[in-house]
């Protein structure tokens, strides 16, 4: 069975015991931030190898390094081939660092995107022009109404109900 599949099946179980998924999910959140404090030490060393490689080299599981692979790959210079992936499948950690950044901020994960390790890479201004600009990225923003009486947003200088939203 690819790695993937039995991540997934696994993390993402709706049968599984609730308290067994919280001590996975607490046990993983914990290893993924080990492994990013030590990719952004150096972060512009391209990190690759094997799959069983990079769980050996950070000290995890194949099936943590697994989910670990599956939450970089959107932040990746070049994804990894990860819906095929076997143990001894090559895969790179060589990630676009406000991609990275900015995909942190969008999952939510606070203990990532504060790492102290960000801070030799972007100094604050930028880690909150980074932040703000994921955070405004899914915000909607409804045009104000325009009302009959109030002037016509096309500049014409006529009422709205005597121009634009004129009806038939």
């Amino acid at each position: 069975m690819e790695l993937l599949k039995k991540w997934r099946e696994t993390a993402y179980s709706q049968t599984a015991n609730k308290g067994d998924l919280q001590r996975l999910w607490d046990d993983y959140f914990q290893k993924e931030k080990e492994i990013y404090a030590q990719l952004l030490t150096n972060p512009d060393e391209e990190v690759k190898g094997t799959v069983r490689e990079l769980a050996e080299k950070y000290g995890v599981d194949i099936m943590t390094m697994t989910g670990f692979l599956d939450g970089i790959n959107d932040s990746l210079k070049e994804a990894n081939p990860i819906e095929e992936m076997e143990e001894e499948t090559q895969v790179s950690l060589a990630f676009e660092k406000e991609l990275l950044y900015k995909n942190m901020v969008a999952a939510g994960a606070d203990w990532l995107y504060e790492l102290p390790e960000w801070e030799p890479i972007f100094d604050e201004d930028k880690r909150k022009a980074l932040y703000r600009e994921q955070k405004s990225s899914t915000t909607i923003v409804k045009p104000d109404k325009v009302y009959p009486n109030d002037p016509c947003p096309c500049g014409s200088g006529k009422k709205y109900k005597k121009c634009c939203g004129k009806k038939g």
